[in-house]
């Protein structure tokens, strides 16, 4: 036991904490206290951090790295999202920035036949597309919405190392920082840390695991001014291949689909097999592929899919993907974080403002948001075993299955996949 300064916005006080776990010549320099401790600035995080600082709480938001700047990170802003930035007046500062709006999601057989598989013009919103943004342009308007708040504080930098706990409470966290060790006392910990959360591990959280039959090798293409608008959102279905390009207004993302673990036979068969492969899915890209040189110009996303029995213990709570790896079909992971964000600012901010903040309370969030969860996740379970894995494993051209063909086709149930991508299946919705 050690007695140390006491950081309190500002304010010096004497206390006593123990430091025994701390790394040897690694001091603890400050303890500051706030109502709620954020872990990972991403879309949950920095929506969640705003929803309650709007509302009077006190809010501290860690962020392991020095900026937002990432590559081949979810780039999508569905309707529902972009209906609850609204309620902030912030959309019309994301459309004032560079990006790109899909309107529909395309399959598009080998012979070049296609079919629509979700077409958000026909929804009720005043926002019938999905927006394809940069996402630290996204976080950034977001971070600047929020500190318009004095009780809102952003560390980056931050790299929690274990948690403080107190008779089984979580408390807060600890996290080193360039000149030391810091700790924050929190009434409530949320973890939105991402699909490799620390704070999941330091729980001991188990997930269950459901998988995925595949993986894909992202990487970007030269847009040119005469490129069709509708070339992007379009899955191409090749002979044993499938490929993704979504349009970033000054650039493709290309996600190009591969079985799972198959990275290294990808690599085996060269760069020009690659490059031969995208021109055949996509004849209008032309020379561009030869502008693909390197390996390192791309990147591996494994595809998991995953979500925790329990996102909660006494004192935390995660959400997003700290709580539920979802595949990147359909675009909807940063949707999912949104709509958990704004479900757990509906129920947690008065709890935290009374001080009395308890399990029932985290059991509630998980309640509300499961099922949501649950579904999209096996709408994309049913999606990659049965049309993605169907594609990759034959040599012969591909064709939809005659059933689907006709489901897309069908008046009410045609509208379910667009209603999945663009609200997660239903709407959270702010109170």
């Amino acid at each position: 036991m050690v007695s140390i300064n006491l950081c309190l916005r500002g304010v010096s006080l004497a206390t006593t904490v123990i430091t025994s776990k701390l790394p040897a010549g690694a001091p603890l320099l400050t303890i500051e206290e706030t109502g709620c401790c954020i872990v990972g600035a991403g879309p949950a995080g920095v929506m969640l951090a705003l929803l309650l600082a709007r509302r009077g709480v006190d809010v501290t938001l860690l962020e392991a790295h020095r900026d937002f700047e990432r590559e081949f990170r979810g780039n999508t802003l569905n309707p529902a999202a972009l209906e609850t930035l609204a309620r902030f007046g912030l959309v019309a500062e994301l459309l004032k920035l560079d990006h790109a709006k899909v309107r529909r999601f395309v399959l598009q057989e080998t012979g070049g036949r296609r079919e629509t598989f979700a077409d958000f013009s026909r929804l009720r919103s005043p926002y019938p597309y999905v927006m394809m943004l940069q996402q630290a342009r996204f976080l950034e308007v977001v971070v600047a919405e929020a500190e318009r708040y004095p009780n809102f504080r952003l560390v980056m930098g931050a790299r929690v190392r274990e948690l403080v706990e107190e008779g089984g409470v979580v408390r807060g966290v600890r996290y080193g920082a360039g000149d030391g060790v810091h700790e924050v006392r929190a009434g409530l910990t949320v973890g939105t840390d991402g699909r490799f959360s620390r704070l999941r591990k330091l729980a001991g959280l188990e997930p269950e695991v459901s998988g995925s039959p595949m993986d894909v090798f992202w990487f970007n293409l030269p847009r040119l001014p005469d490129d069709p608008e509708g070339a992007g959102a379009v899955f191409r279905f090749g002979r044993g291949s499938l490929m993704v390009m979504m349009d970033h207004s000054d650039h493709w993302q290309v996600g190009y689909i591969i079985p799972k673990g198959h990275y290294a036979r990808l690599k085996e068969r060269g760069l020009p097999a690659l490059r031969r492969s995208v021109a055949a899915l996509a004849p209008e890209l032309g020379a561009r592929v030869e502008t693909l040189e390197d390996w390192g110009q791309g990147s591996l996303l494994p595809v998991d899919s995953d979500r925790l029995r329990r996102w909660h213990k006494p004192g935390l709570l995660l959400l997003g993907d700290a709580a539920h790896v979802v595949s990147p079909v359909g675009g909807v992971g940063i949707n999912l974080a949104i709509e958990d964000a704004v479900v757990a600012g509906n129920v947690l901010a008065d709890p935290l403002l009374k001080g009395n903040i308890r399990e029932r309370h985290l059991r509630s969030v998980q309640r509300r948001r499961s099922l949501s969860v649950r579904v999209v996740q096996y709408a994309q379970n049913v999606a990659q075993r049965h049309v993605v894995m169907d594609a990759l494993s034959r040599e012969e051209p591909f064709e939809l299955p005659r059933l689907l063909r006709l489901l897309l086709r069908t008046p009410l149930l045609r509208d379910v996949p667009t209603r999945l991508i663009a609200y997660g299946g239903w709407p959270a919705g702010l109170e």
